[in-house]
């Protein structure tokens, strides 16, 4: 849906605001509403796999780290006090205030990874001793045993010259999956969930985490899953459309030393040590992900300006993270003798 519909915006009051679309991201629509007294918010559809309910827990939330002096955004209720307005294909809508800031889809120094990482941390600190049922969860998002094993069934039902190279590339995922370190004994927080560096806002005239957006994927997890996703984006600078992922040994340090530095005493050494292996995990879990996509051909969204087709995207995808997993692997001893001295 290309257009907001009257009767959401009549729902906020906002029928005279102008609206934007905002393309950065593939799961919600997005679009920047600025009323007639130039206030400015975000107004988002959210798509199938988030239930309305996910809103009473980014109101919840919010209400708690902003009280704890974080910026974050905070939900915008409808005139009629509702966190969100459904359209007529029964699809919610919601609302959230505008924080200003500059979005970063790659890291390429040290000073922004550090800031990254001080953010993740003052968010980890801000909800540490938040006691919150979740209204509404994504079951199995990191379950990367689960995710695994769907791939090798793929990889069995699937031989086919049309797929052949994602099927080649799904036996290597398999391969390197045997030696995969555990990450899965660690205490459960609550974590953001999609810590990608363009799920983080920064100053615009210096490297600073203001705060982070994309908040449908809050939930109970690991700091090995959460960090490792996060450091997954952050580390390496060539991005998820260049094949030849490899983590940035210098902007994992950045990173590290300052989500520890906003954490100190809260983590268990587990916790600590589980940055580089959950890495290695995420990178390959998500491999995994985007190599059956290719070979059921589905995902999301794709770029269909730079690619011919969605299966040579995710194969592009599936390379990158693969490569990334095994750059992790390779620099394991180097990557935990930097959290070992910074801890």
């Amino acid at each position: 849906m290309s257009v907001v519909p009257p009767s959401i915006l009549a729902a906020y009051g906002w029928s005279d605001a102008a609206i934007t679309p905002i393309t950065i991201g593939l799961i919600n629509q997005t679009f920047r509403v600025e009323t007639a007294s130039r206030a400015r918010f975000v107004l988002q559809r959210l798509h199938p796999v988030f239930a309305a309910e996910v809103n009473l827990d980014i109101d919840a939330i919010t209400t708690h780290v902003e009280a704890r002096g974080l910026t974050t955004p905070r939900l915008v209720h409808t005139r009629e006090s509702s966190t969100h307005v459904m359209d007529e294909e029964a699809r919610p809508w919601r609302a959230l205030t505008f924080v200003d800031g500059r979005c970063v889809t790659e890291f390429r120094s040290a000073s922004l990874a550090r800031a990254a990482g001080a953010l993740a941390g003052r968010f980890t600190r801000a909800t540490f001793d938040l006691d919150h049922r979740f209204a509404f969860t994504r079951s199995g998002v990191h379950d990367t045993a689960a995710h695994l094993a769907r791939l090798a069934r793929a990889l069995e039902s699937r031989r086919t010259d049309e797929n052949a190279e994602a099927l080649s590339i799904a036996a290597e995922i398999l391969a390197h999956a045997r030696d995969l370190p555990r990450v899965d004994h660690l205490p459960t927080r609550i974590v953001h969930g999609d810590l990608k560096a363009s799920n983080l806002l920064f100053a615009h005239d210096r490297d600073e985490g203001i705060c982070l957006v994309d908040l449908d994927t809050m939930a109970h997890g690991t700091l090995a899953t959460e960090m490792g996703d996060a450091l997954r984006s952050w580390t390496n600078p060539k991005g998820e459309d260049d094949a030849r992922g490899e983590v940035d040994v210098s902007l994992f340090e950045a990173a590290v030393s300052g989500y520890l530095a906003e954490t100190e005493g809260l983590l268990t050494n587990d916790e600590r040590r589980a940055f580089a292996p959950g890495l290695e995990t995420i990178a390959l879990e998500l491999s995994s992900r985007f190599c059956l996509d290719a070979i059921e051909d589905r995902y999301f969204g794709w770029n269909a300006a730079k690619y011919p087709s969605r299966r040579a995207h995710n194969v592009v995808r599936a390379r990158s993270q693969l490569s990334l997993s095994r750059s992790t692997r390779d620099r394991r001893a180097e990557l935990d003798a930097i959290v070992a001295r910074l801890s």
